[in-house]
């Protein structure tokens, strides 16, 4: 277990026991590589709802609503369709560069990996895009070292709730939906 995963399970111990899943065929079901501390993420804390508020997404997730191989064809999508309307994050000027989902929220948030052209899944970044609005924020690291940033309240969203984190974390893996 890498350092950026050690630091999340003190803060918050997992829900259930350690899960394997065969990255080699997801990643290639999405068509790209996914940055290892998320496979960990997903090893350790499943598909999950963190602090009755953000939800990690998981490929093959038990509950439907949260696999993450189904929102990024969604997104990608929807982003096709909005950047005929809205004007593109600054970070995505570069030829090439694309997002892809591994988060999202109660109210409608969606966290993304930033993927730059050529660069190693392990060196993207976080962005976070506004629920009803145009509204984007980046932070420069990857998605465990934000979300054990978030919930140490070492750096704060403007977008995201200011109810998350909660004073006492608390973890859900997901479960099939009903």
């Amino acid at each position: 277990m890498s350092g950026k995963i050690n630091r999340l399970t003190s803060i918050v111990v997992p829900p259930g026991s350690p899960m394997r899943k065969d990255w080699d065929s997801h990643q290639q079901e999405i068509g790209f590589s996914l940055p290892e501390d998320y496979k960990e993420l997903i090893e350790t804390y499943g598909g999950s709802h963190w602090d009755d508020y953000l939800y990690i997404l998981e490929p093959e997730c038990s509950n439907v609503h949260y696999d993450m191989i189904k929102w990024e064809r969604e997104q990608s999508e929807i982003l096709e369709e909005d950047w005929e309307f809205e004007e593109k994050p600054v970070q995505l000027q570069p030829e090439g560069s694309r997002l892809a989902p591994w988060g999202t929220t109660d109210n409608g948030e969606v966290l993304f990996w930033l993927v730059l052209p050529g660069e190693d899944p392990d060196n993207w970044t976080v962005m976070i895009r506004e629920a009803r609005g145009e509204g984007w924020e980046h932070f420069e690291m990857g998605c465990a070292d934000f979300l054990a940033a978030a919930l140490t309240g070492e750096v704060r969203s403007e977008i995201l709730s200011s109810r998350f984190p909660l004073d006492k974390h608390r973890v859900e893996l997901l479960r099939a939906a009903d």
